[in-house]
């Protein structure tokens, strides 16, 4: 919450962000490497983001940019319900001078301590500082994660080629369709196994009931990828990685300029 009413006019005389959530229908499909990588063509494209990690459990945004913190998301959520909560700054760790994350509980028994309620505020908030607000969670459908999919204007459901994974994604948008919610688009990852290739995309399209909206190559399939991340390394911001996985880099570009609408152009 802003207190102040002059800052609040302040940032309202600017354009809110945009809040994007990625979902998927199980674990271990890359959302958390991916959503680093849409950061950092959001970087390239000279805009500030945040992204939060609200895989309350198990998040690794900070294990994967290799940061240190002391507050984390159970912090902003305990002082936004005792009133005590001033600027959410606060509760950030700096990646660099475009990329700021809100991190995870340390101890996963602090995630039950967040009450679904306080999500809407703390989303609508960031996104009055921000210009893209990137949420991690993990795969359950529970209070918390279906709070987090009715706050964002944008869903990424994100899913690999393997059957398993493709049939829980039918289950997923068949409930998402069941209940009106359109906001999403869908997310195949290529990357995650390069050796899973057993259907094809009109396949996939005709078995989840929706379009494959955008396509990570298998490019970008890295054997060293664990050590890169363990680093601190986000992919998208090698100088390389423009010209050696030019396809990847379209397809993230794309998906910025999606998020954006309109404010950058697609050069």
């Amino acid at each position: 919450m802003i207190d102040n009413i002059g800052e609040m006019s302040d940032i309202m005389a600017n354009k809110v962000g945009k809040t994007i959530c990625f979902f998927s229908a199980k674990g271990g499909v890359g959302k958390t490497t991916n959503l680093l990588n849409l950061a950092g063509i959001l970087e390239q494209l000279e805009k500030r983001v945040l992204i939060i990690d609200f895989d309350l459990y198990s998040g690794a945004v900070a294990t994967f940019l290799n940061r240190k913190f002391d507050k984390s998301i159970y912090h902003l959520a305990l002082d936004i319900e005792s009133a005590a909560f001033n600027d959410i700054h606060d509760y950030t760790v700096q990646v660099d001078d475009y990329i700021d994350i809100i991190c995870a509980p340390k101890d996963p028994r602090d995630a039950n301590k967040i009450e679904a309620s306080l999500i809407p505020n703390i989303i609508k908030n960031a996104s009055y500082y921000y210009d893209a607000v990137l949420i991690d969670t993990n795969h359950a459908l529970n209070d918390i994660n279906l709070t987090i999919l009715d706050s964002v204007d944008q869903i990424y459901f994100m899913m690999t080629n393997d059957p398993l994974d493709v049939k829980n994604m039918k289950s997923l948008i068949a409930i998402f369709k069941s209940l009106d919610i359109n906001n999403y688009k869908l997310i195949l990852n290529n990357s995650r196994d390069p050796f899973k290739d057993y259907f094809s995309l009109y396949e996939l399209k005709r078995l989840v009931g929706h379009n494959i909206d955008y396509t990570i190559s298998v490019d970008l399939y890295l054997k060293e990828m664990e050590n890169l991340i363990m680093k601190g390394v986000i992919v998208s911001l090698d100088r390389k990685f423009a010209d050696v996985m030019s396809d990847d880099y379209h397809t993230f570009l794309v998906m910025a300029t999606d998020i954006l609408k309109g404010e950058v152009s697609d050069e």
